[in-house]
């Protein structure tokens, strides 16, 4: 039988492994993407929509909850599974405890992008003419 070459990788699969890797964006005069050749070189910056960001942040958020309320749901299914199977009281002690981690996470990406929404509507406001004096 001959040889083959057998790469087991996890990231990165290539059908044709030995072909050359295109470096053209990297070399050259003019940089990858045509943004300039540093901090703001001279590039207008795009209208940001942000009706339309507001609404993402929006979104987020309540993929967030509802994450943070799966999370902790499976982390009582766990608690209970664990009083009733005790012959596997510590596997599920472990899950229990996994699924609050990521209840505590959902629950903090829920409540970072709250105050990414609070921004993204501040910023329209600004935008269009209403100003807050904020005084204290």
């Amino acid at each position: 039988m001959a040889e083959e070459k057998h790469h087991h990788h996890l990231f990165h699969h290539h059908k044709d492994e030995d072909k050359p890797i295109d470096t053209t964006a990297y070399s050259g005069d003019t940089p990858a993407g045509g943004y300039g050749y540093g901090y703001g070189a001279d590039q207008a910056k795009p209208e940001v929509d942000h009706k339309k960001e507001e609404k993402q942040h929006k979104h987020h958020e309540h993929l967030g909850e509802l994450g943070a309320a799966a999370a902790g749901a499976y982390a009582l299914h766990e608690k209970h599974k664990a009083e009733k199977d005790p012959e596997h009281a510590h596997k599920h002690k472990i899950e229990e405890e996994i699924g609050a981690a990521v209840a505590v996470g959902a629950g903090g990406y829920a409540f970072h992008e709250h105050h990414e929404k609070k921004e993204a509507k501040e910023e329209d406001e600004e935008a269009h003419g209403k100003k807050h004096h904020h005084l204290f």
